[in-house]
C-alpha cells in the first residue's frame, strides 16, 4: 500500500516527490512513468539523426520529462501559466524561490540568474502598443539540467519506489485507488497525475472513466522568426531576452523563446514537426542570427478540437514528412513565392522548403505577425530587415483543464492533478512550483 502514487516523472512530479520526502520521510511514495530513467534516455535526434526510439520518443518522456531539454526556469507571473490565479501571485513567487533553492542545492548555482526587467524599455514600448513582459531566469542548459536531475534522482531513489517503462491501463477507486498496469496492479491512498503534455490523450481517457469533466483547451500557433543578429540590439542592450506582447481587441500575440545567436531546429510532438529555437549555449558555434516565435493563443471547447486544428494546419505543412516552409519577409509582404533562400542577407540556420506561407496556413497568423512587426519597427526606430525569415509553423500545446480546488484536488477525493496536465502551468518553473506547493499541501493533510 502506497500513501501517494505519482503518475509521471516530469518536473512537477519530481518536485512534488522531493517535497513529500523532505516533509515526511516515512511516507510510502511511488512514481510510475512510461519512459525510462534519465541515464537511459537516448535518442538519435539529439545528434540530428532520425529517431531511434521504440514507441514514445526518449527525448520527450522519461525521468525529468522536458525539463532536461534546456532547463530554462523563468520565475514570473507574467507568462508561463496561470498558477498565480490559482494560488495567488505572491504565493507563486514564493514557491518559485523554493524551486530555485532546490535547483541550486543540486548545482544550479553554476549558472547565474539574470533579469529581463527594463523600466525604460517598458515605457517606450507602451507608446507603440507593446507590453514588455519581464522575468528572472536561471537558464541551466541541457548539460547542467541533466546533471541536476540525475542528482535529484539519486537522492530520491533510496527512499522512493520508481517504476519505469510502465503503461497504466486503468485507474479505479473503491476505498483505495487501484492502478492497473502492464507490470501489475498497485494500490494507493492518493493518486497524483503529473503527466505533463505528453500524457494528454491518456489523461483524457482516464478522466472520462473516472467521471471527471474536461473544460476548454488552449492552443498556441505562430511563425518562427529569424532575424539578423543585431536587429534587436537597441532593446536587448541590457537583457539577454525580451518578451513582447501585442494585444488587439480580438487577439494577443507574444514573443516566445528568444535566442540571440541561436539556431532554428525541428521540434517533434504529437506526430507533428515544428520550427523551434535553439539557444546559443546549446550549439557548437554562434550563429549570426536571432530567432523567436510569435505565438497567438486560441481556445477550443475540447482537447480534441484543439488537436484537430493543430494536426490539420501543421500536418498540411509537414506533408507526412519533416517538411517546414520558410519565406523571406519582403516576399511575404508581396505575396510572392520565395525561391532562392540562400541568396539573401540573412542565411537560414535550418534547411526548410522555400515557398509562400499564404499557401500553407491560415492568413490570420500571417496578418498577426505582420502587424506585430510593424509595431516592433516603431519601438526599434528602424525597419525590420526585409530578408528576415519566417518559418511555418511552431506550436505550443496545453492540456484541457479539469476542475481542481486550490490544493489541486479534483472532485474525486484523493485524486490530484499537478503541473501542465492541470492546465494551470505552462512552464518549467510554474510546473515545479506547483509540485512543491502540492507536496506541502498533501503533507499537511496527511
Amino acid at each position: 500500500m502506497n500513501d501517494v502514487t505519482i503518475i509521471g516523472a516530469g518536473v512537477s512530479g519530481i518536485f512534488l516527490a522531493y517535497t513529500l520526502l523532505k516533509e515526511d520521510d516515512n511516507l510510502n511514495i511511488h512514481i510510475i512513468d512510461k519512459g525510462k530513467k534519465l541515464s537511459q534516455r537516448q535518442c538519435r535526434r539529439e545528434q540530428g539523426e532520425p529517431c531511434s526510439c521504440k514507441g514514445a520518443c526518449d527525448k520527450y518522456i522519461g525521468f525529468a520529462g522536458l525539463g532536461m531539454s534546456e532547463g530554462k526556469f523563468n520565475y514570473t507571473n507574467d507568462f508561463g501559466g496561470e498558477l498565480g490565479r490559482k494560488i495567488g501571485s505572491e504565493e507563486t513567487l514564493h514557491y518559485m524561490k523554493k524551486v530555485d533553492s532546490i535547483l541550486c542545492s543540486f548545482g544550479g548555482h553554476e549558472r547565474k540568474k539574470y533579469s529581463t526587467k527594463n523600466i525604460n524599455l517598458a515605457n517606450k514600448a507602451a507608446t507603440h502598443s507593446l507590453e514588455v513582459l519581464s522575468t528572472e531566469t536561471r537558464h541551466l542548459g541541457t548539460v547542467l539540467a541533466k546533471k541536476i536531475f540525475q542528482l535529484m534522482y539519486e537522492y530520491m531513489e533510496t527512499s522512493i519506489n520508481f517504476t519505469f517503462e510502465t503503461e497504466i491501463h486503468s485507474i479505479r477507486k473503491d476505498k483505495y485507488f487501484h492502478i492497473e498496469t502492464n507490470n501489475g496492479t498497485f494500490v494507493s491512498r492518493r493518486v497524483v497525475i503529473a503527466t505533463g503534455k505528453s500524457g494528454s490523450e491518456w489523461l483524457n481517457r482516464q478522466a472520462q472513466a473516472l467521471g471527471l469533466n474536461q473544460g476548454e483547451t488552449r492552443l498556441d500557433l505562430g511563425l518562427r522568426v529569424e532575424m539578423r543578429g543585431n536587429q534587436l540590439d537597441s532593446i536587448l542592450d541590457q537583457t539577454f531576452e525580451t518578451k513582447l506582447r501585442y494585444e488587439s481587441d480580438t487577439y494577443s500575440a507574444t514573443t516566445y523563446c528568444m535566442n540571440p545567436h541561436g539556431r532554428i531546429i525541428r521540434k517533434y510532438q504529437h506526430g507533428l514537426v515544428m520550427a523551434d529555437g535553439q539557444n546559443q549555449q546549446e550549439g557548437h558555434t554562434l550563429s549570426r542570427n536571432l530567432n523567436f516565435t510569435l505565438f497567438v493563443p486560441q481556445y477550443f471547447p475540447t482537447y480534441e478540437k484543439a488537436m484537430n486544428q493543430a494536426k490539420e494546419i501543421i500536418g498540411r505543412i509537414n506533408q507526412k514528412r519533416e517538411r517546414l516552409v520558410v519565406q523571406r519577409l519582403k516576399d511575404l509582404k508581396n505575396r510572392k513565392v520565395t525561391k532562392h533562400i540562400s541568396e539573401g542577407g540573412i542565411l537560414p540556420t535550418l534547411k526548410a522548403d522555400a515557398g509562400n506561407l499564404y499557401d500553407e496556413m491560415p492568413e490570420f497568423y500571417i496578418h498577426t505577425a505582420l502587424k506585430f512587426l510593424t509595431k516592433l519597427e516603431g519601438l526599434l526606430g528602424e525597419s525590420v530587415d526585409e530578408d528576415t525569415l519566417l518559418y511555418g509553423l511552431d506550436a505550443k500545446f496545453y492540456e484541457p483543464k479539469l476542475f481542481t480546488d486550490d490544493s489541486f484536488q479534483s472532485h474525486l477525493p484523493g485524486f490530484y492533478l499537478v503541473g501542465d496536465c492541470s492546465g494551470e502551468t505552462h512552464s518549467l518553473s510554474q510546473a515545479a512550483a506547483s509540485g512543491v506547493y502540492l507536496g506541502e499541501a498533501i503533507s499537511r493533510n496527511i
